[in-house]
């Protein structure tokens, strides 16, 4: 139950501020047409759905919160995982975007292109060199096997 409530709580405080708290502090008129609202709505509950799932998977695999003071306790490649080593990133950056399309709000954008510098620079400068520390060979062969955002799932065999 512990696991749960800080899990709810840092998502309220960190993610639910960046990417619906904010974008939404800033907007200064209605939403878009219904031209843009299927696309965006599509984002902001693909967006919503990545970060539950990884959520999820932090919590149930890992026995951690995505809070760097309370880390999963294992390397958790499960999921989405498999194929982003920062899906939660992702998911939030997708609500953000879903957020600026859906009131064709070029700040809103902007702003979401500030906070993925912000997450890439986290990700680089503190997060991969923690997570390289504390799970050594094993973070080291996952980030061999996935990219830092996006890995296409190959089919078929290699050639070398």
């Amino acid at each position: 139950m512990w696991l749960l409530i800080k899990n709810l709580a840092f998502t309220v405080l960190v993610p639910g501020t960046v990417s619906v708290f904010v974008p939404l502090a800033v907007l200064k008129h209605p939403a878009g047409t219904t031209t843009t609202a299927p696309f965006a709505l599509l984002l902001l509950f693909i967006g919503a759905a990545i970060y539950t799932w990884c959520l999820w998977d932090f919590a149930i695999t890992g026995r951690g919160t995505p809070a760097p003071i309370d880390p999963p306790k294992t390397l958790v490649v499960r999921g989405l995982y498999r194929y982003s080593r920062n899906p939660m990133y992702v998911g939030v950056l997708c609500v953000i975007f879903g957020w600026a399309a859906l009131y064709h709000s070029t700040a809103i954008a902007l702003y979401g292109a500030c906070v993925w510098t912000g997450f890439h620079l986290f990700v680089v400068l503190y997060e991969e060199p923690h997570l390289r520390h504390l799970f050594g060979d094993a973070y080291a062969r996952y980030c061999s096997a996935v990219g830092r955002w996006l890995t296409i799932p190959r089919t078929g065999k290699s050639n070398r």
